[in-house]
């Protein structure tokens, strides 16, 4: 028996408040994807948008709604495809995050989770080098160079990417 303040996994009963575990296991997956890489400190800014980017690409990629620990390696490619640098992934997440809007079986939950993980990647920026300006697109060093101000999923898409490939 829920007691007020509970919170509940099942959705089951009025005004009970649900725990997100689908958006819970997503998050879960990237960030062990990220850390299993050893790409970047866990506390920075530059972990949090790969690991908020990747979250977003295995939470809105499960249309079925069963992910599953044995089913992570098989959708390995998926998630690569999906973060690849020329797929439109922007434009996929907003797609996706309204079709689960306008589903009335999808977890309001998880969904609230997922458009804040999206709203702080658009909003955010981080300092990060110009590769544009840089003749060849080689940087001499992490410090030297130009840098300019890039939404956090642009930085966090690829670092992503990347922790995938590692994985």
């Amino acid at each position: 028996m829920l007691h007020r303040g509970q919170e509940s996994t099942d959705g089951s009963g009025d005004g009970e408040l649900t725990v997100p575990m689908a958006w819970l296991y997503a998050e879960y997956i990237a960030d062990e994807l990220l850390r299993s890489g050893d790409l970047m400190p866990p506390t920075s800014f530059e972990f949090r948008a790969g690991r908020d980017a990747l979250a977003l690409t295995v939470f809105l990629s499960d249309t079925e709604g069963e992910l599953s620990g044995i089913r992570v390696v098989t959708q390995l490619e998926t998630w690569l495809s999906l973060t690849a640098y020329d797929q439109p992934w922007q434009e996929w997440v907003e797609e996706r995050l309204a079709c689960l809007a306008a589903d009335a079986a999808a977890p309001e939950a998880d969904l609230e989770l997922a458009r804040g993980a999206w709203r702080w990647l658009q909003e955010t920026e981080l300092l990060a080098p110009d590769l544009n300006a840089v003749p060849g697109g080689a940087v001499a060093g992490e410090d030297e160079g130009p840098k300019v101000w890039t939404p956090a999923w642009q930085l966090g898409l690829p670092l992503g990417h990347l922790a995938i490939h590692l994985f």
